[in-house]
């Protein structure tokens, strides 16, 4: 087992999995995203919206690039993707006008759609041909720890962009240098990956593909089971991980911490939001890496329903905390949520990985992600709502709860491992 390990840290095309998704995650503006759109003078619930639209476009077209992935080549698509990225980002730049934010996240929307579960595809199929298919959520788990190194750098490297030039949306540009180097990357992988059904793009053949996959796919009881844990856990915390940027904000202001005198208010904030999201996406890439090593304990599916409940106690933690404005619990349960998040992905890729058809993967997986895009495009403004008509610590309140209780329905069954 050991030398089996060694030999996929060593492989060339594992090492470039990794490498893509380190530099898919060199976001140098997540870190200051809501503080950013605050400062254009938008609400929570206009913010919300804004992210509601992100998913929108994520939903309509997440399913559909999935058959695309499927049937006409999985690179061309998840290059297609960077191109929407970048795009996005310009837009971001200019930012200003509201209608120029909904076009970004338009765009961000599509790079996300064509993104998702392409990739995924692809490490399925290389992991067969080399005969590790049964190491996939140790190989997930590494490729995903690098991706979170990626963001744990991007952080860092934010402030000291942050601090020398002061505009945020300078961020958005600096973006698109990684995000060119991955499509090239892209551009690198073996066409023994890029598996196609169809040798040309027929509207005709597209629409039965669909018919024909979703009918397949829809009637599977355990996938539909997986799916629905993964995208409802997930979908809560896409919707409130930025929350953490306007509570340090408040909390900031009311007290006593430890600031770098020569900065200003603003810029101490930047740097605080900066370290931490560093230091949790560095211990996200720590527990992702070694998740694998649950598996001699308990089952992925047993892990998952487990994450779901302890997400759940955390979320109703930080409700409390953030009552009694104790900053630093609040952060360190903030640390939890974040690689409580990152840590289950590898054990749903392990799960659902026994379940999927071959030629159906990215369909899956983007189905998947096209629940997720509903359940955020709903979620979203709601918790904004939430948060400005009542309190940050009542909406965390009532997520925990709800998390609870969905928890008891969509629980995923151990004979389904």
């Amino acid at each position: 087992m050991q030398e089996t390990y060694k030999k996929i840290r060593k492989d060339k095309q594992i090492i470039k999995f990794c490498t893509y998704g380190f530099l898919k995650n060199l976001k140098f503006f997540e870190p200051f995203l809501i503080i950013y759109l605050l400062q254009l003078n938008l609400n929570l619930l206009l913010i919300g919206v804004l992210y509601s639209v992100r998913e929108v476009v994520n939903f309509v077209f997440e399913v559909p690039s999935g058959i695309l992935a499927d049937n006409y080549g999985k690179k061309t698509v998840l290059s297609i993707c960077f191109i929407f990225y970048i795009i996005s980002f310009v837009l971001f730049f200019i930012g200003g006008q509201y209608w120029v934010l909904i076009c970004a996240m338009v765009f961000f929307g599509l790079g996300e759609a064509f993104r998702s579960g392409t990739h995924k595809a692809m490490i399925y199929t290389y992991l067969e041909k080399r005969g590790w298919f049964g190491h996939k959520g140790f190989v997930y788990g590494r490729t995903r720890s690098f991706s979170l190194i990626g963001s744990s750098v991007s952080a860092i490297v934010s402030i000291v962009f942050i601090l020398q030039f002061q505009a945020l949306n300078l961020l958005f540009l600096l973006c698109i240098i990684p995000y060119i180097l991955d499509f090239i990357l892209i551009l690198t992988y073996p066409e023994s990956i890029n598996t196609k059904h169809e040798a040309s793009i027929s509207i005709i053949g597209f629409f039965r593909s669909c018919k024909s996959q979703f009918t397949s796919i829809f009637k599977d009881k355990s996938i539909m089971k997986i799916i629905s844990s993964a995208s409802l856990f997930d979908a809560v915390f896409k919707s409130i991980k930025d929350y953490v940027q306007p509570i340090l904000q408040a909390m900031l202001i009311s007290t006593t911490i430890i600031t770098i005198k020569t900065l200003s208010p603003d810029d101490n904030l930047k740097v605080y939001l900066a370290i931490i999201y560093g230091v949790v996406y560095l211990l996200c890439a720590i527990a992702t890496r070694n998740v694998y090593k649950l598996n001699k304990h308990r089952s992925s599916a047993f892990m998952m329903n487990l994450y779901f409940d302890v997400f759940a106690v955390v979320l109703i933690l930080i409700s409390l905390f953030i009552r009694m404005n104790q900053i630093y619990i609040v952060i360190a349960l903030y640390f939890l949520l974040y690689i409580a998040m990152d840590s289950r992905r590898p054990l749903f890729v392990d799960v659902i990985g026994d379940f999927m058809k071959k030629r159906h993967r990215a369909t899956v997986l983007s189905i998947e992600s096209l629940q997720r895009a509903v359940l955020v495009s709903i979620f979203a403004p709601l918790f904004g709502f939430i948060a400005d008509t009542f309190s940050m610590s009542i909406l965390f309140l009532l997520l925990g709860i709800f998390c609870i209780v969905i928890n008891r329905i969509i629980r995923i069954p151990q004979a389904s491992k």
